[in-house]
């Protein structure tokens, strides 16, 4: 009876050992390309995948000169001291967060390959990735898996997320992002600045230069001249003229009548020789003012180009110094802020790598996968020739 059992039993395992054979040997594919990789999956991201933190910060660039009239929004609701965002700003500080020059400036101001190298973290996700070296272009695209920006388009913020492997250094890493793009931000403010101003500088510069020339030329001419202002000494010669010929007009009414009366009076002769010294000096005065080179009236017409020139040139200077500030000014309405709307914070909590969602999307690809493959096999042994 004891074999019997005996017997009997191993037929029964002989009969189960063939079914479960038979059962892995029809779905020897379906395990190998869905069950395998479901199974790495929990493995890794269950028990060996490190956890990551990530620390998250937003902003908005603003600008005093600008203003909104709507008020729906959050960020316009932060713009209540009158300052609104810049747009173009916003996106050339996330192009910038994206950027090699990003992760050349954080280097200088944090370890970012000790951060995303400690040995404690799990070997796929550490920097390096296993059969990369250390170089920096591995190192970019690493930081691009680690750090994110994007513009939320109902709030008009900037969004900064960073993650790492622990609280501290994903909070340090997002804060010094941060501030970099706070000194972009005042580099660009300095660079809009110096651009706005630089023209009219140059113009004030010109002007004073013509001003120098103009003053310089005024008075060679008054030194080669002895002339200080030719239009006002011409006035002054004209009245000593004037008055030099009234009284020889007075001298020779007396002249006459004295020779008529008197014409032995011993006093003809000095009368006569007043009239002509007076004559003499109305001659030397009328040759001051008109004559050769020399006189008032050859060099009148330099002088007036001369003023005239100097005149325009103080008249150009006063508009360039007027442009210039009006540049400055309108430069210092243009300047553009950083403001933190929310700090970067530390987690408490690891929110990556989200297992549970990782595991089911690798084992939904995975079958998706074998699916295809599968109805390609089929439509090939269907449409394939009857030996």
């Amino acid at each position: 009876m004891n074999d019997q059992n005996l017997a009997l039993a191993v037929r029964t395992t002989r009969s189960t050992n063939s079914k479960l054979t038979g059962w892995f040997h029809s779905r020897r594919w379906f395990l190998l390309f869905v069950g395998l990789p479901t199974l790495l999956a929990i493995v890794y991201y269950g028990l060996i995948a490190s956890d990551q933190y990530m620390s998250q910060s937003r902003f908005v660039i603003k600008s005093p000169s600008q203003k909104q009239s709507q008020m729906s929004t959050l960020a316009n609701l932060i713009q209540t001291t009158g300052l609104s965002s810049g747009q173009e700003q916003t996106n050339e500080v996330l192009d910038y967060l994206r950027s090699r020059n990003a992760l050349v400036d954080l280097q200088k101001r944090t370890n970012v390959r000790a951060a995303f190298g400690m040995p404690d973290i799990d070997a796929l996700s550490r920097y390096p990735a296993p059969f990369k070296d250390d170089r920096f272009e591995n190192l970019f695209k690493y930081y691009g898996s680690k750090v994110e920006t994007r513009l939320d388009n109902d709030s008009g913020l900037a969004i900064l997320e960073v993650r790492a492997f622990t609280s501290g250094d994903a909070r340090a890493i997002n804060a010094e992002l941060l501030g970099l793009s706070e000194a972009l931000v005042n580099r660009l403010n300095d660079r809009s600045r110096l651009k706005a101003i630089a023209e009219g500088e140059r113009r004030v510069a010109g002007a004073e230069a013509r001003m120098r020339r103009a003053r310089a030329a005024l008075g060679v001419f008054r030194n080669s001249t002895e002339l200080i202002d030719p239009a006002k000494q011409a006035v002054g010669v004209y009245d000593v003229s004037n008055k030099l010929i009234a009284e020889q007009a007075g001298l020779k009414a007396q002249l006459d009548l004295m020779q008529r009366v008197t014409p032995r009076n011993p006093n003809i002769p000095s009368l006569r020789g007043r009239v002509a010294a007076i004559g003499a000096a109305i001659a030397a005065q009328n040759g001051r003012a008109v004559g050769g080179s020399g006189a008032i009236a050859s060099n009148l017409g330099n002088y007036e180009n001369l003023s005239l020139e100097q005149e325009f040139a103080s008249q150009m200077l006063t508009a360039a110094n007027a442009s210039l500030e009006q540049s400055r000014s309108e430069a210092q309405k243009q300047q553009f802020y950083l403001e933190r709307v929310v700090e970067p914070n530390a987690p408490d909590l690891a929110l990556y790598p989200n297992r549970l969602i990782k595991i089911l999307t690798i084992a939904a690809a995975a079958l998706a996968l074998y699916l295809i493959g599968w109805m390609l096999v089929v439509g090939i042994l269907e449409h394939a020739p009857e030996k």
